[in-house]
């Protein structure tokens, strides 16, 4: 599911086909932009803004997309087989003389100048993986509703830029509150703690090809029982087979604890949590 961290790998893979080089083919599979033509135009960078992608080009142009709960970006080489989907799928692609770029089930998708790029992204909070990051500024937006249920604050972009719904499930179960506890029955310090925990984890994973949050071990002998012979090579370290602790679980065990994680849908996002582990509200 994208979210900022997999978008900002978007924008990387973007940025190394496309930046610096002119654009031989372009083609937008939207009405609206049907007839605009961006061929012959250099593209000058690729960048991610929390869920949204700018893809900026000579004279003052910048295409928006935004990839939501299916889309995506591939990226293929002169005469590669596309694979992302069927053709009726595709709603942009940008082609060099090295690089197609081909843009899936994008929802949004929209040419505006690069002067007005803020009437797309201006109303994001602070970019968990951008230079403008404050969690200072994330934890008074967030605290501005204290009515507000935590797992649909934190999916709000007005707050914080980047989280979706893997990182909502996944923070609320690392912070051992329900998605469903109101913002303001945090107990005090628990939300500046849960704003850095977002922050770390998105930044640990923006290189990773598959996002993980679970914790990682070393391999010790358990109490009781003698320590092993030393190996004639050093063990591996012990890792969590889980990547997820649980979103995507539903009626598997916890990992802390052994309870069933659950599952309640809620407007196409489902939303995973121990009901043991977490307390707070429930549906």
């Amino acid at each position: 599911m994208p979210e900022g961290d997999t978008v900002l790998q978007t924008a990387a893979r973007l940025h190394a086909a496309l930046a610096g080089r002119v654009l031989t083919h372009a083609d937008l599979r939207v009405p609206r932009f049907a007839t605009s033509d961006l061929s012959g135009r250099t593209v000058l960078d690729v960048t991610a803004r929390g869920k949204h992608l700018l893809t900026r080009v000579e004279g003052g142009l910048t295409l928006h997309s935004h990839l939501r709960m299916d889309g995506a970006w591939r990226v293929y080489a002169p005469g590669e087989r596309w694979r992302g989907g069927p053709g009726h799928q595709i709603r942009a692609v940008l082609t060099n003389a090295d690089h197609t770029a081909v843009g899936y089930r994008l929802p949004v998708l929209e040419l505006l100048r690069t002067s007005e790029e803020s009437k797309a992204v201006g109303h994001l909070g602070p970019d968990l993986l951008g230079p403008d990051w404050d969690p200072a500024l994330a934890v008074d937006r967030l605290l501005a509703a204290p009515d507000r249920p935590i797992g649909e604050a934190l999916l709000d972009q007005r707050n914080l830029a980047g989280i979706g719904n893997v990182y909502k499930c996944e923070l609320c179960f690392l912070a051992r509150v329900t998605p469903w506890l109101p913002m303001g029955a945090l107990p005090d310090g628990v939300l500046p703690r849960l704003v850095a925990l977002a922050h770390r984890l998105l930044d640990a994973n923006r290189d990773r090809p598959t996002r993980t949050t679970t914790i990682r071990a070393e391999r010790r002998p358990r109490t009781g029982t003698p320590a092993p012979a030393p190996p004639q090579r050093p063990l591996p370290p012990l890792r969590v087979q889980e990547p997820l602790y649980v979103y995507g679980r539903v009626h598997r065990p916890c990992l802390r604890c052994g309870t069933p994680i659950r599952k309640a849908d809620e407007a196409d996002r489902p939303t995973y949590w121990c009901p043991a582990c977490q307390s707070g509200p429930m549906p």
